[in-house]
């Protein structure tokens, strides 16, 4: 065992107060989201850095029009399925999103995602939009 080791286990560092910070989502209230039929829970959000972390409720039949991701998009289905032209996800699969990537997505049955952004979405005909990306 190394000597930086030992140094940690003795307690020679201490922990940052408020450094890590504790969400409970079962106390924030489902809010609309700009689209139909599409709730959420904010559960982190940095609006100088575009990141956001949320939970997304999807009623059957909701769908988020086209769009681009600008940056990197994760998805964890925590129940229901969503869908788009290269496949479906079920509770209990995780679907990423490459930059530059542009879909539409929808929900015929309803679901639960935790979704992680590094950048907001870009919506067709929103300032931003290239279609030959």
């Amino acid at each position: 065992m190394s000597a930086v080791f030992k140094e940690r286990l003795a307690g020679k560092l201490d922990p940052t107060p408020g450094g890590s910070i504790y969400v409970d989502p079962a106390t924030i209230e489902w809010t609309p989201s700009q689209f139909p039929r599409i709730k959420m829970k904010v559960l982190y959000r940095n609006d100088d850095e575009g990141e956001m972390t949320v939970l997304l409720k999807w009623e059957p039949g909701a769908v988020l029009p086209f769009h681009k991701h600008p940056e990197i998009e994760q998805s964890y289905v925590l129940e229901g399925s969503f869908s788009d032209h290269d496949g479906i996800c079920r509770a209990g699969q995780f679907v990423w999103r490459r930059p530059g990537s542009l879909h539409e997505t929808r929900s015929d049955e309803g679901c639960t995602i935790l979704a992680i952004y590094r950048k907001p979405n870009i919506f067709f005909n929103a300032a931003g939009f290239e279609s030959s990306k």
